[in-house]
């Protein structure tokens, strides 16, 4: 199964905690993140990640466009409603392609 894995800065320790107590499922697929997540679960685990832009430079529609494509099997996105990110219209339309697919 291809996963991506997304979290905003203060979602990002939570990402790690998933990550890590699920390691061992985590290693059978392959798995895609936008820029610092990937980077830090690859730091912090023995999982090798695919990684996208940083979310705010284009990430978020690296990820949305494997969703279109029928190349993305699950999204896990740990977002911070109560912050607002410099690039909602993005995370929004994420969002979006995963209600529709």
């Amino acid at each position: 199964m291809n996963i991506a894995l997304v979290a905003h800065d203060k979602k990002k320790a939570e990402m790690m905690q998933l990550v890590i107590a699920y390691e061992s499922v985590f290693k059978q697929h392959t798995l895609f993140g936008t820029g610092t997540t990937g980077k830090r679960i690859m730091e912090e685990t023995n999982l090798q990640v695919h990684r996208f832009m940083s979310g705010p430079l284009g990430g978020d529609q690296q990820i949305g466009a494997k969703i279109a494509e029928n190349e993305m099997d699950l999204v896990i996105f740990l977002r911070d409603p109560l912050t607002a990110q410099p690039h909602e219209q993005d995370v929004m339309a994420l969002m979006r392609l995963c209600d529709v697919h």
